[in-house]
């Protein structure tokens, strides 16, 4: 499904995957949590503002948990939150080292449906063609963001006609019952993958995809001015960031 954010469709796509990418860079290259935690804010914000709504918080949070606790017990350090208790010591540096990974984690999550639920895969294939990237490794990328809402769409269908003969352990079910019934939903899954891969194979082979170097498009990207300054401002937003990070905190 694709928002379209009357706000997200003036930029170019471009633009999109450079703010993925230099944010990418930017919430693993500080080392500050406060400054991961702006940083995670921020694109929280920008996902409100484009009203593209966050999801799977639940499964998140259990995860967030697992490696939070994990880095508490068996991350070096000097400072214990309390007393050793046996041969376990709760370190503080494993509970900000934790909470760190989370925010980075959590921001990767937020930052990748920006791109692929506000453009096509036409657009993002032209996208990265105007990057200078060959055509046909453009559509290997595009392809596989094209496959993610077909997957979930598809497992979706999967579960239902579970439910319709009387199984819905996935959702409804407890933990090793839910366990067990993934096969029955991987397996079709996987399947089905296949025969898609299949079909397009044969339909990409059938008009004679990748027989040239370069290919025409339909319409040239053309990057505006409204463009240029929002790529100056995050620029400028990240330089302010790593600044605060090294030398004021």
């Amino acid at each position: 499904m694709l928002y379209k954010n009357a706000f997200i469709l003036k930029f170019d796509t471009r633009v999109k995957i450079l703010f993925i990418l230099i944010f990418t860079f930017l919430i693993f290259y500080v080392d500050k949590l406060l400054i991961c935690v702006v940083l995670l804010s921020s694109i929280l914000t920008l996902r409100i503002v484009l009203k593209i709504p966050v999801k799977n918080i639940k499964s998140f949070a259990v995860v967030s948990l697992l490696v939070v606790f994990s880095q508490v017990l068996f991350a070096s350090g000097e400072n214990n939150i309390i007393k050793p208790f046996f041969s376990f010591m709760l370190k503080w540096e494993g509970l900000f080292l934790g909470l760190m990974i989370i925010c980075r984690l959590a921001a990767l999550i937020l930052l990748l449906p920006i791109l692929t639920e506000t453009s096509g895969p036409y657009e993002i294939a032209r996208a990265l063609a105007g990057f200078g990237i060959n055509y046909r490794a453009a559509f290997i990328i595009t392809a596989a963001f094209n496959l993610i809402p077909i997957f979930r769409e598809e497992g979706h269908a999967i579960m239902e006609a579970q439910k319709l003969r009387g199984g819905g352990y996935i959702e409804n079910g407890r933990f090793f019952t839910k366990l067990k019934a993934y096969p029955a939903l991987v397996v079709p899954l996987v399947l089905g993958a296949m025969r898609k891969a299949q079909s397009a194979s044969v339909s990409m082979d059938s008009r004679a995809f990748g027989a040239f170097k370069t290919r025409t498009w339909l319409e040239k990207p053309v990057m505006k001015a409204h463009d240029y300054l929002f790529l100056a401002v995050f620029l400028v937003f990240s330089a302010l960031a790593i600044f605060v990070n090294y030398f004021l905190l």
